[in-house]
């Protein structure tokens, strides 16, 4: 791919000019509070949207932009930007910001399984970061956190399986759907007749177990990127990966039930001692007194939490976790965040 060939580093500087493409988003907002909250060294900001949001304004750092209209032309003198804005928009502005000399950080799908795209989780693969020419893919939300709380697992006894179940909430689909699910818990105590614009079945008091497009296998495209996702991130093509996507009626934070069987056998107190020192991840663990990670608590918060740490009685070696994180955060915006911290070191 001609946009592909050259690579773009971000030079040292004392500060960068950065793009939010998206910017007026529920991901892009989080990029802009999580830029100002972890002080990324920002000198100019470029906040980017559609015809539909441009000519807005957001705060940041004090002060206010504007949102301009995304045009071929507005990654001059950009060093990074950062896209959360669909595949499509990914597709076409992405590489034509690298034509520009920016770096891009990408949170669509759009290249996440390009051979020649690095897929990163810093706390799994910042190594990967080597190398890449001009385009970074943000991973799914749900895999991100899947990830970081596995990896340390699998790094001391090879994980051979998983087997997971998400419960997704409503924000991953966007502000849309969070205003839906309002919308409908207020109707349906109403006793109103909720109809469903954003779903293809109404959200509120339910669960769906349909997120993407199903494929004539019967799995969803959620669940294959979940799957190929884990193993390119993990460097490890013979894990093998089951999934089953749920939409659940919370506003934010993504729940799994995680189920791996290992090489060798491991403990759930030396997991629970491995994920205690594992960078990015936060033992919730002590079901006696009530405490396991909830989505409702992880709101907000920038650690992949984890709990019901089990040891699988129907296997050898085998566990169970129960895997919480924001995904407007760790999922998405603050992962791209860390990205662009490991490039500008």
């Amino acid at each position: 791919m001609a946009q592909l060939q050259n690579q773009n580093v971000m030079k040292k500087k004392n500060a960068y000019n950065v793009a939010v493409v998206g910017a007026t988003g529920a991901v892009g907002t989080e990029m802009l509070q999580i830029l100002e909250e972890r002080k990324f060294p920002v000198n100019n900001l470029v906040p980017l949207a559609s015809y539909r949001s441009a000519g807005g304004e957001v705060s940041f750092q004090d002060k206010d932009y504007a949102v301009n209209l995304l045009q071929k032309d507005s990654f001059a003198d950009v060093d990074l930007a950062l896209f959360s804005a669909g595949s499509e928009i990914s597709k076409e502005y992405a590489p034509i910001a690298v034509e520009a000399g920016a770096v891009v950080v990408d949170n669509s799908a759009a290249w996440r399984m390009d051979p020649k795209v690095p897929l990163v989780v810093p706390e799994v693969n910042a190594s990967a970061l080597h190398g890449h020419k001009g385009i970074i893919a943000n991973p799914n939300c749900s895999t991100i956190q899947m990830v970081v709380a596995l990896y340390p697992l699998h790094e001391a006894v090879r994980i051979k399986r998983i087997v997971v179940t998400t419960f997704q909430s409503v924000s991953g689909t966007g502000k849309d759907a969070m205003d839906e699910l309002a919308k409908q818990c207020q109707q349906l105590l109403s006793f109103g007749d909720p109809k469903p614009e954003v779903y293809p079945h109404h959200i509120a008091f339910n669960c769906l177990p349909h997120i993407d497009d199903f494929l004539p296998t019967g799995y969803t495209k959620e669940e294959m990127k979940m799957v190929h996702e884990t193993r390119k991130i993990m460097g490890d093509a013979s894990i093998q990966v089951t999934a089953t996507t749920v939409r659940v009626p919370v506003f934010v934070s993504h729940s799994e039930a995680v189920n791996i069987e290992t090489e060798k056998k491991m403990s759930m107190n030396e997991a629970r001692a491995i994920l205690s020192m594992a960078p990015g991840v936060q033992v919730y663990d002590d079901p006696g007194r009530g405490l396991y990670p909830l989505p409702k608590d992880v709101a907000g918060t920038d650690a992949v939490y984890v709990g019901r740490i089990r040891e699988d009685e129907s296997i050898p070696n085998g566990l169970n976790l129960w895997v919480v994180a924001d995904n407007l955060r760790k999922g998405a915006a603050l992962n791209a965040v860390q990205i662009a911290e490991e490039l500008s070191r």
